[in-house]
């Protein structure tokens, strides 16, 4: 995969070589002779894999892994230091600055083209996620009046994650790796209403019971097109955690929600956090069948429908993180609403 890549070093014979060795893989190369050229050229979108060396003046290598890691670009940065200091202590030092790989001078090119791929299948991942939410996207644009629901969406997912792994009894099921993929996963919820007909999809009055059970169909497609991803990818955690919010996001505590009737427990714990989230906004935002409900109608109507509709813990997390649920919306308003 040929992808941009800013090379820092102050000595321009090493700046060609290095230049020429990526070009001849495909690579699109930046040159920059020092630390503050190469901040200014991040600054403007040099890419997102750096090899710099780490002798150099102003800024050096390492003081630029300290600068990079402190300022917030537009995704992650994945950082290669030309060394040739090659100490243990030299290597810490490094890794402790932010830096993720090493190549030794005098480089040799195909050993550069090793490391930079390793680069390549880490900053894929970010590449993933976006992949993942241009998805949801897809479904969210069959239905314009959600505005901006699957930011909120999954912000308020990782809210009440994040306020779940504080408590004790659920150490064990929510890690950092779980508040990140539900974070990752819960946007793609409604991915099966892109087989739902426009004629129910977007009907601004109630549903027939005939169209209530086609807009139902919704979490059936989007499981059953998850987990056909799933069975290619087997070890994909990120895709097992999607089909099962997708297909469990509409289940109710007490068994009487759908598709399968599923009910306490053995409502996925991701699928139990997102119905929460996913309801919540739904009361709180505009549609074209009602006004917005205020924080505290939607947090009343929450209440009462714990144990029935919501799992009880959740709902006390709710209750804990109400204020930064309050605060959230602010960033993600919704645009006009189509009629």
């Amino acid at each position: 995969m040929a992808m941009k890549v800013l090379v820092v070093d102050d000595d321009l014979i090493t700046r060609e070589m290095l230049r020429h060795a990526l070009e001849e893989e495909g690579h699109q190369v930046e040159l920059a002779a020092d630390g503050r050229e190469a901040l200014d050229a991040l600054r403007r979108g040099a890419g997102h894999l750096v090899i710099t060396d780490w002798e150099m003046p102003n800024i050096n290598g390492i003081d630029l892994c300290r600068a990079i890691r402190s300022e917030g670009y537009n995704g992650y940065v994945y950082i290669i230091i030309l060394t040739s200091h090659g100490q243990s202590q030299h290597v810490v030092e490094g890794l402790q600055a932010g830096a993720d790989d090493f190549i030794t001078k005098p480089f040799i090119p195909a050993e550069l083209q090793m490391r930079v791929r390793a680069g390549e299948r880490v900053l894929s991942l970010e590449t993933r996620e976006v992949a993942i939410f241009a998805m949801a996207k897809l479904a969210e644009s069959r239905d314009p009046e959600t505005g901006a629901h699957l930011e909120r969406v999954r912000g308020y997912s990782r809210i009440l994650a994040e306020t779940m792994r504080e408590r004790p009894e659920f150490a064990h099921a929510v890690t950092g790796e779980f508040v990140r993929l539900i974070y990752q996963t819960s946007p793609l919820h409604d991915i099966g209403k892109v087989a739902i007909p426009d004629c129910v999809l977007l009907k601004a009055g109630s549903l027939t019971n005939r169209e209530f059970e086609i807009m139902k169909s919704h979490a059936r497609c989007g499981s059953d097109t998850l987990e056909a991803a799933l069975r290619q990818y087997p070890h994909a955690a990120f895709l097992r955690m999607a089909r099962d919010i997708a297909a469990s996001h509409h289940e109710r505590f007490d068994g009487r929600g759908y598709p399968d009737g599923l009910a306490g427990e053995d409502i996925p714990l991701s699928g139990r956090i997102v119905a929460v989230a996913d309801v919540y906004d739904a009361l709180s935002s505009k549609r074209v069948y009602k006004e917005a409900f205020t924080h505290d109608v939607a947090k009343a109507i929450i209440l009462e429908e714990s144990g029935n509709h919501f799992d009880p813990d959740i709902v006390d997390c709710f209750v804990e993180a109400e204020d930064r649920f309050l605060e959230l919306p602010q960033g993600f308003q919704d645009q006009a609403m189509v009629a």
